[in-house]
């Protein structure tokens, strides 16, 4: 009698499990319609240390995406604000530029609402204190709120109140019940660097008075795509606001944005004044031309976004041509600064430590370790002093004035100074 022929089962292959399709984080539609792909990039901040330089260091896709309900620019979520910010490498106060912007704006505020013992301040990712010292100095009472507790450390102990959460409606309504109106909110360059939009700013009207005043400072979306300042989109951005977009986000949540100023920080920043619905202010002049400007020229258009991604490549070969130039008449190049930016931009345009020997940086945090996947050294300032380089690329172009100013003494050897964006620049 034939035996039965035994089969062995057939294993079953694992399959990976599907990622969810990218859907926007304010309006929850789907997003199909890429600004710009740079490709895979390592997270801005991450700086490595030497021991580190030979484990594995991950990467990300940095893809840009319009939504096509709301205009919202924005990137996916691969990593947690919390993996991001717990511990944070960047210090605001090493920038004698934005700690002045900071001093001007705080007496700018003061000014404007009669702010004084009597009133209450707090600002929204707070950082380093930069901001809120200029409150403290001035006997105005304030209070923080910071997620990265090494930095809210030196707040502290320079004498500001600070508060180590990340905020949202949990942490507003438990501030609320305790008490808390704030006469004046801050979030200065904070909302690009929030994944939950909504949470974020449903917890703002729960802590402002009623006749209180938000600001929000953020890159203008218009200046990084006329300018093509790419080296600013990175993870730790999850969104780049037009002023008609953050109109839209703070009316969903009960706010009137009812005032903008262009300012020239971060290339090309907006303020903008916002109160309860139910304070009735009327817009500014100022905001309602910006409302007709942004309208004009179709930022709620995809047509507004489709040469960007060509303009941007187009600004990699020019550097690049220039770096490789340079080296092969036996110039030297270094970098000033190890901003998120300047990592974005040497990711993408795949520049490493044979175009650009190394970088430097104020702030002794970073001092000693390497950028993210470049692994360009970084070096305090005087590196540049001792190896007298030919040409030093400022990364943190925005700062130009400030550096070139700092340094002014690289001229005395003939060197000189050059800017990647918004096109390679030799500064005369």
């Amino acid at each position: 009698m034939e035996q039965d022929t035994l089969t062995e089962p057939v294993a079953s292959v694992p399959h990976e499990p599907t990622p969810p399709e990218p859907a926007c984080r304010f309006c929850g539609d789907s997003l199909e319609h890429v600004v710009v792909d740079l490709g895979m990039s390592p997270l801005c901040e991450s700086y490595l240390a030497e021991h580190e330089l030979d484990q594995m260091e991950p990467f990300y896709p940095l893809r840009l995406y319009v939504c096509d309900g709301c205009y919202l620019v924005q990137l996916r979520e691969y990593v947690s604000g919390q993996q991001i910010f717990e511990d944070y490498a960047y210090f605001s106060s090493y920038s004698d530029s934005w700690v002045e912007h900071a001093r001007r704006y705080a007496e700018t505020m003061i000014g404007r609402f009669e702010l004084g013992a009597s009133s209450f301040v707090v600002e929204l990712a707070s950082n380093d204190g930069y901001l809120l010292r200029h409150f403290v100095e001035r006997n105005v009472p304030c209070l923080g709120i910071e997620p990265a507790r090494n930095v809210a450390s030196v707040a502290e102990a320079n004498g500001v109140p600070t508060l180590v959460e990340f905020f949202g409606r949990a942490l507003a309504e438990r501030l609320a019940n305790d008490g808390l109106q704030a006469d004046l909110i801050v979030a200065n360059n904070v909302l690009a660097q929030v994944a939950n939009l909504n949470d974020f700013v449903a917890g703002i009207p729960m802590i402002l008075a009623p006749d209180g005043v938000l600001t929000l400072e953020f890159p203008h979306l218009s200046r990084l795509v006329t300018e093509h300042q790419f080296d600013t989109i990175y993870h730790e951005h999850f969104s780049y606001f037009s002023w008609l977009a953050v109109q839209r986000i703070l009316s969903a949540h009960g706010l009137q944005a009812f005032d903008v100023e262009e300012l020239s920080t971060h290339g090309g920043s907006l303020r903008v004044h916002a109160g309860h619905v139910a304070a009735g202010r009327s817009p500014s002049v100022a905001a309602l031309e910006l409302t007709e400007r942004e309208r004009r020229e179709g930022v709620e258009s995809l047509g507004y976004y489709s040469s960007f991604a060509c303009r941007v490549e187009e600004t990699k070969r020019r550097l690049l041509t220039f770096l490789i130039e340079a080296r092969d008449s036996g110039k030297v190049v270094v970098g000033y600064g190890a901003p998120g930016k300047g990592n974005t931009l040497l990711n993408y345009c795949g520049i490493r430590s044979d175009l650009l020997s190394f970088t430097v940086d104020r702030s002794p945090h970073k001092q000693g370790k390497y950028l993210p996947g470049t692994h360009i050294p970084i070096h305090a300032p005087d590196r540049i002093d001792e190896t007298r380089p030919d040409y030093v690329l400022i990364l943190p172009w925005n700062l130009r004035n400030e550096i070139t100013a700092q340094m002014a003494h690289v001229r005395d050897w003939g060197g000189r100074f050059v800017v990647p964006i918004p096109s390679v620049e030799v500064l005369e």
